[in-house]
């Protein structure tokens, strides 16, 4: 990929030669830098993991207590074999980094996963300088165009709002890690009590000991009576819709939080009551500033539309686009948890 060989496409993923160290690797490697904690950039085998210290209680309640990881902050270096590595804000969910490699004055970016739009859980979306940029395109088409989060956190809250006063639950569906916490995080806890499904509280519990403010509210349990759940909003993953686990709590209305709700008939094909369009990833516009904002001379597409959004960075902005067939998924069009 790079004139000299800083950062090349494998079978096991995007590698570094010159610092021997795969980022976000699909295939178990002996050391892997993990830009964050989804399932599908950090994926269990490596001998070695290097992350941001924010993913560390997540990243092991997920792969195993006993990975070997080490931990670094933003804009924290290390060195090996020439090679200067950096962690910088991505904006996607806590922990999620950004990965700039430096060797010999030439600089790559790796992006992972961003968004643009701070949210107040995670450090805003830093763009940083370098000649290459490796970016996802998960909603890389002008159709996508987020409105501001506080705008979707009203829409949000007057749904529960509505429902408890019709004397229905509110149960939504969110991916367990990063969206969970934005959205409980925002949720106006004057209209009543929140609870969340058992997956979500483990991540909640590991985000907050590695310093992330989350709002720490209770688990479904057992021993909680129908009663208690009265005009309350629930928080599951998407894994939870359709099973008997949601039946303890009618009656209720559903929703479902994705930026592919952005599309016409998605939340009606997952038979949801409500659609709200959250997404932790950029939209086209947010895409198209993030990449400005780098200064890049070229860019290198891994997931979405890479297609589409690869011919307009060539004929509109006039930057050298390459596409990449990688496993990165970006947000799942089946609303699986990433």
């Amino acid at each position: 990929m790079s004139d000299f060989n800083l950062l090349e496409l494998t079978d096991f993923g995007l590698y570094c030669p010159k610092a021997d160290i795969f980022i976000d690797p699909w295939k178990p490697v002996g050391k892997a830098i993990i830009t964050h904690a989804h399932a599908d950039h950090a994926r269990w085998g490596m001998k070695k993991y290097l992350a941001h210290h924010q993913s560390e209680a997540v990243l092991k309640l997920r792969l195993g207590q006993d990975i070997s990881l080490q931990t670094i902050d933003y804009n924290e270096f290390l060195e090996i074999n020439g090679v200067r590595i950096s962690f910088h804000p991505a904006g996607h969910i806590p922990g999620s980094a950004q990965i700039r490699l430096a060797y010999k004055g030439k600089i790559v970016v790796i992006s992972g996963d961003y968004k643009v739009e701070g949210d107040g859980l995670s450090p805003a979306f830093e763009p940083v300088r370098c000649h290459e940029f490796v970016s996802e395109c998960t909603f890389g088409q002008p159709i996508y165009k987020w409105s501001a989060q506080f705008e979707i956190f009203k829409e949000i809250n007057n749904w529960w709002r509505m429902n408890a006063s019709q004397g229905r639950n509110s149960l939504i569906f969110a991916y367990s890690l990063g969206k969970a916490q934005r959205i409980i995080n925002n949720l106006d806890l004057a209209i009543g009590s929140v609870f969340v499904h058992g997956a979500i509280h483990k991540t909640n519990q590991a985000l907050i000991s590695n310093g992330v403010k989350v709002v720490d509210v209770p688990k479904v349990s057992q021993e909680h009576s129908k009663s208690q759940f009265k005009g309350s909003l629930i928080i599951a993953p998407p894994s939870a819709m359709g099973t008997g686990w949601v039946k303890k709590f009618s009656p209720f209305r559903t929703a479902i939080c994705s930026g592919w709700m952005n599309v016409r008939g998605a939340r009606r094909r997952r038979a949801a009551d409500a659609g709200f369009v959250l997404s932790d990833h950029a939209d086209w516009y947010g895409l198209i500033s993030a990449i400005k904002g780098t200064g890049a001379e070229k860019v290198y597409l891994t997931h979405g539309y890479t297609d589409v959004f690869g011919r307009y960075l060539e004929e509109v902005e006039k930057i050298n686009a390459v596409e990449l067939k990688t496993l990165f998924e970006g947000e799942s069009v089946d609303l699986g948890d990433g």
